[in-house]
């Protein structure tokens, strides 16, 4: 290049490169395509080396195209079976959120998931002909490892984010990564690197702060603690598994707060806010990283070239391979989940594909033969996959974890948990009370009180963290029994009464309270205010104070929340997030001494913002017109004087919630829902008792006159392929009064269902539940994307019916699908 020519270049990329940076008001920001030579620069640790690579090459002379394309396809557990691999190479395979382990519960200790990821590899190994190429699997141990009854349940990320300790999130890693490996899982999918900047964001908890200084500083950590340190060969053998940084890209700023959305954000401020913690995880060694559902400017993540092949594996020197998401790739452009060449050419590596693998598999096949996706692409992303497996260790023999249960909440790792515990909470208010002498006489109240399910929140043995019961934890401790524990300890007492009642006046009450378990999609929000409208947890609060009982609350949420009428009816007020297994890590700083000196100090500073009203959704350190109720970096102490006076309890928002989900509740139709029963003449619909609420049911009576319907009908047509996409079902409560003289049929829609066979079955008199997964429907015929009726129960013949609950759930268990209606 002359020199003319070099200038010109050289003034150009200048000229770009301040244009992105400075995030000036471009046509270029808002695009789509990213410009590599602005991102920072980073290069993965210990992944390519002169043994592994010729180890590769001689995998990869050997392979078929078949064996190649089974590599990139990754299905869950739920849909592929054992006898499947005997046929289908496949690369991967999952266990989601909500998917149990073959032929036992969705709530089982790691023997189960043993025995599972041994049935896969056996099938595997019976595959005649070819390669045997070991397989993978992978798992969401987001906070410990979530999915096994019995495991260390970490506080989400939210908390460690107010907890400001880099070593301790190496050690959290490294117990995750143990008690992963025990369960015969060798890939963890985490950490979530999000910078959520929209706390009505679902998956706001998954997030370690709306700063990406301390995302920055976390990241590495996590990382040598899941993987240990890369260079030093194949790390499986010592008890670590493949970390999975994600989601790339953005996904924390999402428009509006909305799950799978949009990041309608210029190139400098993607860099700037959610791109830094993927550059210390690269340079950590991270194996694996995971594509985001959400866009970037309008274009699915899945399908941008630019950024996973031209910035991640270029600029950024990522040399591990690039997975998706639960079918993902579905959503880009032109693509469904059965067929996606578009996301294979822009840098995807794995296709996570639950329940389309079979015929992705197929057609992924047919565009490599056809060079729709060029052979090159191919043979890169098997080799980022077969140098992962060589790293892990996968090709050896030796796995000294699995199967040992002593590994499952260890006391080593059950103490990580319960200082995470402590240094994650987050004092806001203590007008004098705090701390509590262990000699006192304490009520420990509210829904949070002894419910472990509550404490640990989403990702909990469940997706959603939903279903479970305090039996599904037996080595964790509520809130309440810690402390019990620490209380009797020193002469005090305490008492458990969830409603607040009590017969001799206590010295203080502590009140747990907050946010029910959620996770994405299901937990996306439209205000910050808590409980808006019920408000029963500050009508607990008020019932106490009063009474004249100084109170404590203790507050477990995902997010910052409007609280500020709990806050005025407390004397302190303790953002506790999510705490995990180890409620004891409460009593350690909540309760003090005999003397009521402080036992442990309180460490934890805001990693996101206070909101002060409920409407301030966008809340982050820096902006113009910030004015938080409590500021990020905010935390009393022990030795704080400040005394929080009565803030304004005008949430200066309100908003008409959308409801797609609760069809019949509490005998009552959650608007836009309502009865309607067609021909009236033929069916009538009456109020009955139910769960010993007087009314709370309805009772349907069909003549046997001629057809009819009852439904469940909103005023307008409704959107629930997400949920469909989610594994969620259409739950009844219901009571069969009389037996059915004629065919019975469920629908959404055109999809119906024969329920005939589930009623016929079913003892007159008791209340049962039927769980049919929205997937059934629409493979009935349902057009998800455009349903009216939730819920549609029709006969010819006779029949009384009693309900006393419709509703979408997120947790599978216990699902059936009924055949199609004639």
């Amino acid at each position: 290049m002359n020199t003319k020519a070099f200038c010109a270049a050289l003034l150009a990329t200048t000229l770009l490169t301040s244009t992105v940076l400075n995030g000036a008001a471009s046509a270029a920001d808002a695009k789509s395509t990213a410009h590599p030579a602005v991102w920072p620069a980073a290069k993965s640790q210990g992944l390519v080396d002169a043994q592994t690579e010729a180890f590769v090459d001689s995998l990869l002379a050997k392979l078929t195209l078949e064996e190649k394309v089974g590599q990139m396809i990754q299905g869950d557990l739920s849909s592929v079976k054992p006898e499947d691999l005997k046929t289908y190479p496949l690369g991967s395979i999952l266990a989601g959120g909500s998917s149990p382990p073959l032929g036992a519960s969705d709530r089982s200790p790691i023997g189960p998931w043993v025995k599972s990821v041994e049935a896969f590899r056996a099938a595997a190994a019976q595959r005649q002909g070819g390669t045997q190429i070991p397989l993978m699997f992978g798992i969401d141990s987001v906070h410990g490892h979530g999915n096994a009854v019995g495991a260390t349940l970490f506080p989400h990320n939210i908390g460690l984010g107010a907890a400001r300790d880099p070593e301790l999130i190496r050690k959290i890693g490294a117990a995750t990564a143990q008690e992963t490996a025990a369960s015969g899982f060798d890939w963890a999918f985490g950490p979530t690197l999000t910078v959520p900047r929209d706390d009505r964001w679902g998956r706001t908890y998954e997030g370690y702060s709306e700063d990406p200084q301390i995302v920055r500083d976390y990241a590495g950590q996590m990382i040598l603690g899941l993987q240990g340190a890369v260079s030093q060969g194949g790390v499986i053998q010592q008890g670590h598994v493949a970390a999975s940084a994600k989601h790339f890209l953005g996904d924390g700023g999402t428009h509006n707060g909305k799950d799978q959305g949009d990041t309608q954000v210029s190139e400098a401020e993607l860099i700037r806010v959610h791109a830094q913690g993927y550059v210390p995880a690269i340079n950590a060694g991270t194996l694996t990283i995971m594509a985001s559902f959400s866009s970037w400017n309008g274009e699915k993540m899945h399908g941008n070239k630019s950024l996973l092949t031209d910035v991640l594996k270029g600029r950024m020197g990522f040399d591990g391979f690039v997975v998706g998401d639960w079918n993902g790739h579905g959503q880009v452009a032109g693509c469904t989940p059965k067929t996606c060449p578009q996301a294979a050419n822009a840098g995807l590596d794995m296709y996570m594909a639950p329940d389309s693998w079979k015929d992705l598999y197929a057609n992924t096949l047919a565009q490599a033969k056809s060079g729709e996706i060029p052979m090159a692409r191919i043979d890169d992303a098997v080799r980022r996959i077969l140098r992962v497996k060589a790293k892990l260790g996968l090709f050896q023999q030796a796995r000294p974890l699995e199967g040992k249960e002593a590994v499952m909440a260890s006391a080593e790792h059950r103490a990580i948990a319960r200082q995470a515990v402590r240094e994650s909470l987050v004092l806001l208010k203590n007008n004098g009370v705090l701390p509590v002498k262990a000699s006192a006489n304490i009520l420990v109240a509210g829904s949070g009180a002894d419910d472990i399910g509550q404490q640990a929140g989403g990702w909990t043995l469940s997706w959603q963290g939903t279903g479970n019961t305090k039996a599904d934890f037996p080595n964790a401790q509520s809130i309440y029994s810690g402390l019990k524990e620490t209380v009797e300890a020193s002469g005090g007492t305490a008492t458990l009464s969830v409603d607040g009642g009590f017969d001799k006046k206590p010295d203080v009450a502590i009140v747990v309270f907050g946010e029910t378990p959620y996770a994405e999609g299901v937990g996306d929000i439209k205000t910050l205010e808590f409980q808006p409208g019920t408000k029963t947890d500050l009508a607990l609060l008020k019932k106490l104070k009063a009474a004249g009982v100084p109170v404590v609350g203790v507050f477990l949420s995902g997010r910052p929340l409007w609280v500020n009428p709990e806050i005025n009816a407390t004397d302190a007020f303790v953002a506790a997030w999510l705490p995990g297994s180890e409620g004891g890590g409460i009593a350690d700083v909540l309760i003090g001494d005999a003397a009521g000196k402080p036992r442990t100090e309180f460490r934890g500073k805001l990693s996101f913002s206070w909101p002060k009203t409920a409407g301030q959704f966008a809340l982050n350190r820096g902006d113009k017109t910030y004015a938080p109720q409590f500021a990020y970096g905010y935390g009393l102490t022990y030795a704080s004087k400040v005394r929080v006076g009565t803030l304004s309890e005008k949430p200066d928002f309100t908003i008409a919630t959308d409801n797609v989900s609760d069809y019949f509740v509490g005998g009552k139709t959650p608007a836009p829902f309502d009865f309607k029963a067609s021909p009236s003449t033929a069916v009538q619909i009456r109020p009955v008792d139910a769960g010993n609420v007087q009314e709370a049911g309805r009772q349907l009576i069909f003549s046997g006159d001629k057809l009819a319907t009852v439904s469940l009908i909103a005023d307008q047509a409704f959107d629930l392929s997400f949920q469909t996409n989610a594994e969620m079902s259409l739950l009844v409560d219901y009571r069969l009064d009389t037996q059915p003289t004629g065919p019975v049929t469920l629908a959404i829609g055109a999809g119906k269902l024969d329920v005939t066979p589930v009623l016929a079955a079913s003892p007159v008199g008791e209340w049962k539940r039927l769980k049919v997964p929205l997937k059934c429907f629409q493979a009935a015929g349902a057009d998800v994307k455009a349903v009216t009726a939730p819920f549609a129960l029709s006969t010819a013949g006779k029949l009384t019916v009693s309900l006393q609950g419709v509703k979408l759930v997120p947790d599978p268990a216990g699902a059936i699908c009924p055949a199609k209606a004639q």
